[in-house]
């Protein structure tokens, strides 16, 4: 046989097994998918067309909700002295755009590890309150904003993640992000806890999140989100970006939620298929 023969057949050999693995990576992905929420049909209905990213960039500068710096970073090898870089990293879990773990607000809830991955990549369901949070920024998220939501669109999907749109992701970088006033106290939307009420006892939604630095808006004088969402083993999510743009419903959203054991929650690389 010709060398340009057995070279050509050599290739054919290799782009067919090439397929046979990404087929059976393919079928491999669904598989687990399916194990951990059991509805492959209802996360990956069609191949998206897009992926949105939904993560605000960390750096030692962004705001925190108490205000003073929560990232911080050390170069311990350089690329001219050792041919590779590396940094270490020190940070609160609950800084940048992070998650909420159970345990953030319960004494023994599930850690950010033990949340299952099936939790972690659901249907989103986007609530638009830009209007009168641009009114008001102590506006919250009510159940009259979800049953509004759910006239016009159906149902909240099964196991979702449900999301507060205000507006507020635009204001990072400003002093308007944290909006503190001349006493200390910040004012930006959030949940009401009558809202969340609403989700446990009419939905199955696992999770909820918001473009702000808090599941209760920013005033909140208790927590009140915090203590009736996460002891209900369900997650947060805060400072989330870019839902501009996204559909109401129809978007899928996975959580790039750290694995470390015992967290309490963690900054997250989020993003949205649609």
């Amino acid at each position: 046989m010709c060398n340009a023969c057995v070279i050509e057949s050599v290739k054919n050999n290799m782009l067919s097994r090439r397929g046979l693995f990404r087929a059976a990576a393919t079928g491999a992905a669904a598989t687990v998918i399916a194990s951990t929420t059991g509805a492959v049909g209802s996360a990956f209905a069609a191949t998206p067309a897009s992926v949105k990213d939904l993560t605000h960039e960390l750096y030692e500068e962004f705001p925190t909700f108490f205000g003073n710096q929560q990232f911080f970073r050390e170069q311990k090898f350089n690329h001219a002295e050792h041919t590779f870089n590396l940094f270490e990293l020190r940070f609160s879990e609950h800084t940048g755009t992070h998650l909420d773990a159970p345990l953030h607000f319960t004494a023994d809830g599930q850690s950010v590890a033990e949340i299952p991955v099936g939790n972690l990549v659901v249907p989103l369901a986007i609530i638009d309150i830009r209007a009168k949070a641009a009114e008001n920024a102590d506006a919250q998220l009510t159940p009259d904003d979800l049953k509004a939501w759910i006239a016009a669109n159906g149902d909240i999907p099964t196991n979702a993640a449900v999301a507060l749109n205000s507006g507020w992701s635009a204001h990072l970088g400003t002093d308007k992000f944290r909006n503190a006033d001349a006493e200390g106290k910040m004012h930006f939307p959030g949940f009401h806890v009558e809202a969340v009420q609403f989700l446990l006892e009419n939905t199955t939604a696992v999770g909820i999140a918001v473009d702000t630095l808090s599941l209760d808006h920013g005033i909140s004088p208790d927590f009140a989100v915090h203590n009736t969402w996460l002891p209900a083993g369900r997650w947060g999510l805060e400072a989330i970006a870019n839902l501009d743009g996204l559909p109401a419903t129809g978007a899928t959203l996975v959580v790039g939620a750290p694995k470390v054991r015992g967290g309490t929650g963690g900054p997250s690389r989020v993003f949205a298929l649609v």
